[in-house]
């Protein structure tokens, strides 16, 4: 991961970077993410001029800026749990 032109937060040993990578592709390819996935390119494409630039929020039914979907507006994503998203 030395190697890499990105710069990450974690400074992780090799082998704790693999299982991470791994860990985080189990985690993206999870039943529920790829349904949300799948949800918003399905709303991304039904409403492109609306969407541009923008993120689908599952939580507040609405698109928002990357930085505040991402962010849970301000709130970070500690709290944050599934049961609150609508697909």
């Amino acid at each position: 991961m030395k190697s890499s032109p990105i710069k990450l937060k974690q400074k992780l040993s090799p082998s704790a970077a693999k299982r991470k990578a791994d860990a985080d592709l189990k985690m993206a390819k999870s039943p529920y993410r790829r349904a949300a996935k799948a949800d918003a390119q399905k709303r991304k494409r039904a409403n492109p001029i609306k969407s541009k630039g923008m993120d689908y929020d599952h939580k507040d039914g609405k698109y928002k800026s990357p930085a505040q979907n991402r962010g849970n507006d301000g709130k970070g994503t500690k709290i944050e749990g599934k049961s609150n998203y609508k697909i």
